[in-house]
């Protein structure tokens, strides 16, 4: 995934600079009086400070904030970021001023999988994501809810027990058997099918779900360059990357529905994820639901197994 990291797309940038600067210079006429912002250190052209943000980007920002304080301003290409490097300014931001800081940047690779913010983690504050929230207070996490996917977990952690009593003569990675465990317990209570095996989609479900994970993950100019930025991205063919995901997703989300739906399904004893938003849909609980609104919400199912290990990563990291 090197083709879609930072320094992919700057030959692409440096053919566009002589229009870029006609465009700059015709904006900063136009330019008024704006207020006093928080220090910031000094910036290029065209990509601000994008070229002090390293590989590890949190460390990056610790050892500018030693220098310009625990508040400071910093341009990543065109968009103005404040950043908070204290415990101080970061309760400030996360308690105090919450409402006024709970907005989240309308990034394209989640904005294009979760089919325009439909879902309730990517999507901006306002009334959607507060409909969505309470669907997943109210429906989806209430403890009846959780409860009665207690049998999936009691199943699935006596199978994990199994295989490694097997395997007593041999040595067990406990990490895969505690992801597989989890991926397992998430899938079937989403979906109603084990996330191992060739029950999904012969085997296409991983492929794609680290397809979107990296899509995520990517550096797309159109975040940070707002008007141009497109260009750079169908040029780095992002952008079709981008939309083949999106695609593969929602096939695959269509049969899970359809599979659902199949008037010759034999009903299960216990509702899914799945079965409840589609309940959710015909008894247009709250804001209507659509169809685009489920599979967002599948989506979100789909996030949480593979990022999980990420972030158990980073607070290991952290940690040490």
């Amino acid at each position: 995934m090197d083709f879609y990291s930072l320094s992919s797309w700057l030959p692409f940038l440096l053919l566009l600079l002589p229009i870029l600067s006609v465009l700059l210079l015709k904006q900063k006429n136009w330019e008024v009086e704006r207020p006093t912002h928080p220090p910031s250190p000094p910036k290029l052209p065209i990509i601000g400070h994008l070229h002090q943000v390293g590989k590890l980007p949190h460390r990056s920002l610790w050892r500018l904030s030693e220098k310009y304080g625990p508040v400071m301003l910093l341009h990543l290409g065109r968009v103005p970021t404040v950043v908070f490097s204290s415990a101080e300014t970061a309760r400030e931001v996360l308690k105090t001023h919450d409402l006024d800081c709970c907005n989240r940047a309308p990034v394209v690779g989640p904005k294009r999988l979760s089919y325009n913010f439909l879902d309730a983690a990517f999507g901006p504050y306002g009334e959607h994501s507060k409909e969505m929230r309470k669907i997943f207070v109210l429906e989806l996490l209430s403890a009846k809810r959780v409860q009665s996917f207690g049998f999936v977990r009691e199943e699935e952690v006596a199978l994990m027990i199994k295989s490694i009593s097997q395997a007593a003569f041999s040595p067990v990675n406990l990490t895969e058997k505690l992801f597989s465990l989890t991926d397992t317990i998430i899938c079937r209570i989403a979906f109603g099918k084990s996330y191992e095996g060739r029950e999904f989609d012969d085997g296409r479900f991983h492929e794609i779900m680290v397809e979107a994970i990296a899509i995520l993950a990517s550096f797309s100019s159109t975040d940070y360059f707002p008007p141009f930025g497109w260009i750079i991205d169908v040029l780095t063919g992002l952008h079709a990357k981008i939309e083949k995901c999106f695609h593969d997703f929602d096939g695959f989300y269509q049969r899970i529905i359809d599979e659902h739906l199949d008037p010759e399904r034999e009903k299960p004893e216990h509702e899914d994820i799945t079965d409840v938003m589609l309940g959710l849909e015909r008894d247009e609980f709250g804001a209507k639901l659509t169809r685009e609104h489920v599979k967002a919400i599948l989506m979100v199912q789909i996030v949480i197994i593979r990022v999980k290990p990420l972030i158990v990563d980073l607070l290991l990291v952290t940690s040490q």
